[in-house]
This record gives structure tokens, C-alpha cells and sequence, in this order.
């Protein structure tokens, strides 16, 4: 009778220690499926969100595409860095006669250059830069090659700041050589990375650095 008793209550314990394991078991999944439908919650806001951004950047081409159609309208912006992309080469291979001829065919252009299609505010910053572009691509037409160079370095400001304004259809580069002109330096813009220094010529090909990519 004793053994059958304890027995009795061996068996008793046993379904009590399963019904808590169960119980554990059961609140361990419930917790597991909980934070699975937490982080899948979390995983489909972050897919809504990524959506989102993804259909913003499909509707800002329509702004560069606007700019693209603003250069179309402006070709004589590109005639001008034509022009001055031919006299930077010559003054590169240390040719006065080439220099000359490029900075009458320049001030021409310049000359030709028409404001019409810039709001207001373009046109006032772009009239003393087309001006003072005029003065130096015509002073490089008159003058010895050391010269040419030095009114160089001014045009390339002018057209530099010309560029910001007008924007370009091409990728230039914007490079500097620390060894002109004392501490003073001499900057160009250029259609290629490689350096070709329009201050020194072969004395110093390859003086400068790529200070920035332009468009």
C-alpha cells in the first residue's frame, strides 16, 4: 500500500513538473513570436520608408533635366570654354603665335555673348566677367609670352566664375600650380585630369594639382 501510494504521487509530481515545462515552453514561443512581429514591423516601416526615398529621387531629374534643357538654350557659354580650352593648349606648349590668334578668337566670341537668357541677377554677375574676360583675352592677343600668361591667370578667374553661373555640358577639372606667379599660384580648368600647366609649359608639365571636379 505504502509503495503504491508513493508511486501514486511519483506520478503526480511528474505531471506537475510537465504542466510547468509546458507552461515555460509555451511562454517562451508566445515571447519568440512576439518579437519576431515586433522586428517584422519594424523591417516593413523601414520598407515603406526606403520606397519613399526611392520615389523622391525618381522625381529630381526633372530639376536637372530643366538645367540641362537652360544649357541647350545657351550654346554660346560652350563656344566660350572652346575658345579658352584652345588658348590654355597653346600657352601649354609655350606657342606666342597660337596664343595670340586664340585670344582674338576668344574676345570675339566673348563679345558675341549674349545675357538674354539669365534671370536679372545672372546678368549682373555675369557683365563685369564677360567684361573683364574681354580686357584679358585681348591683352593676350598684344603681348609676349610672359605676359600672356599673367593676363591668362586673370581670365581664368573670370571664366571660372563665368562657369558657376552658366554651368557646362562638360566635366572639367579645376587645377592649380603653387609655383606661379610667387605665392599667388595660377589656377586653370581643364577637360582632362591629367595636369598640363599653361603657366611653365614643358619647363614644369606636370606642376598642379586637381583642386575639384566642375559638373
Amino acid at each position: 500500500m505504502n509503495f503504491s501510494k508513493k508511486n501514486h504521487e511519483h506520478k503526480n509530481n511528474t505531471k506537475i513538473v510537465v504542466s510547468k515545462n509546458l507552461r515555460v515552453t509555451t511562454t517562451i514561443v508566445a515571447l519568440a513570436f512576439v518579437g519576431l512581429t515586433t522586428m517584422s514591423c519594424k523591417d516593413g516601416k523601414e520598407n515603406s520608408s526606403a520606397t519613399t526615398d526611392t520615389e523622391m529621387i525618381k522625381l529630381e531629374p526633372s530639376t536637372s533635366t530643366a538645367k540641362k534643357e537652360s544649357k541647350i538654350q545657351n550654346p554660346e557659354s560652350e563656344k566660350v570654354l572652346a575658345d579658352y580650352m584652345t588658348l590654355k593648349n597653346a600657352l601649354v606648349e609655350t606657342d606666342k603665335d597660337a596664343a595670340t590668334e586664340a585670344g582674338k578668337k576668344l574676345e570675339i566670341t566673348l563679345k558675341s555673348f549674349t545675357l538674354d537668357n539669365y534671370s536679372a541677377d545672372q546678368k549682373a554677375e555675369l557683365e563685369p566677367l564677360v567684361a573683364s574676360a574681354i580686357e584679358h583675352s585681348e591683352k593676350i592677343a598684344k603681348s609676349n609670352m610672359e605676359e600672356q600668361r599673367a593676363h591668362f591667370q586673370k581670365l581664368n578667374d573670370a571664366i571660372t566664375n563665368m562657369v558657376a553661373i552658366t554651368g557646362t555640358e562638360n566635366t572639367l577639372y579645376q587645377q592649380f600650380c603653387p609655383m606661379y606667379a610667387g605665392d599667388t599660384g595660377g589656377a586653370w580648368l581643364s577637360t582632362e585630369k591629367n595636369i598640363r600647366n599653361p603657366y611653365f609649359g614643358s619647363k614644369m608639365m606636370k606642376c598642379g594639382v586637381v583642386q575639384k571636379e566642375i559638373n
